[in-house]
């Protein structure tokens, strides 16, 4: 049985949009309203999924978007066009490219493409760099989303040790970033660290991104430690699950995010106040 408090992503994630929702209505007495492109290329299920919901979470807010459907075969000279064309477009202040891209295309090419400017994503090599610096910049959606769950918990993160385990570009590397950003000591884990329990349970804050089912249990979490699972897998059972055993890990954790309901409403969300950030700044409003 867990006692741990739950870290309700798709609550905090609400609250979030009711801000981002007013802050709309006041931007469009401005004559301002925030505008999303997503481009989709392929029929990929579970990116068609993420595309509807995005499209949706634009509507509930008021923002302009559009979706761009291509074909999988589409030349990646076509995509380059497109998102040149969406560039130069006014009323579109964030574009969005839908990763997996087909084997064809290059994908670090079509994400340098992107105008850093409307790179909601927070993937352009000049948004990776400001934030490194620690200057200001769009923030990868679901590592800004992690520090809004840890946030919301009311526990402070500057001096306490956080453990991340994963480095990848999306989520390990740029979430162990902000976690310094909020003055924790971070140390990173990944598949060659020898003694990842040794270091895992000195960890007051421990984030876990490694794509493996069920991977972190009990013996990893330092007792009362904030747990957040960023992992989504598919279970043989169709079932899904995180990357951290949560009926474990919860019996002795202190606030933890469960899978699914935890990261996963956040990462939309935070999408969507990147895009309301790119228009204040596209209208000299920020």
């Amino acid at each position: 049985m867990t006692t741990a408090q739950i870290i309700s992503g798709k609550q905090v994630s609400d609250e979030i949009r009711q801000t981002l929702k007013l802050e709309v209505e006041a931007l469009a007495a401005q004559n301002c309203v925030p505008g999303l492109a997503v481009v989709l290329v392929g029929e990929d299920p579970a990116s068609q999924v993420y595309v509807r919901n995005k499209a949706k979470a634009c509507e509930d807010l008021g923002f302009y978007s559009e979706v761009h459907r291509l074909e999988a075969d589409t030349p990646q000279e076509e995509l380059l066009a497109l998102v040149h064309k969406l560039n130069e477009q006014a009323n579109i202040n964030g574009i969005l490219v839908q990763l997996p891209l087909p084997g064809h295309i290059e994908e670090k090419a079509i994400i340098n493409a992107v105008s850093p400017e409307k790179d909601v994503d927070g993937f352009h090599p000049v948004n990776v760099g400001n934030l490194v610096i620690g200057d200001d910049s769009l923030l990868p959606c679901t590592p800004a989303g992690v520090i809004e769950l840890i946030k919301h918990t009311g526990i402070e993160m500057s001096g306490k040790h956080a453990v991340v385990i994963g480095r990848s570009n999306i989520v390990g590397k740029p979430v162990s970033l902000l976690l310094q950003r909020e003055n924790a000591t971070v140390t990173m884990c990944h598949s060659r660290t020898a003694n990842m329990k040794e270091l895992t349970r000195q960890a007051d804050i421990l984030v876990v991104a490694v794509g493996r089912a069920n991977f972190v249990d009990a013996s990893y979490v330092k007792p009362g430690a904030v747990v957040i699972d960023v992992g989504i897998n598919r279970l043989d059972t169709g079932k899904l699950a995180g990357d951290v055993d949560f009926e474990s890990a919860s019996a002795v954790s202190g606030p933890i995010t469960p899978v699914p309901g935890g990261v996963g409403p956040m990462t939309i969300t935070m999408l969507m106040k990147n895009t309301l950030v790119a228009a204040k700044r596209a209208h000299g409003l920020s």
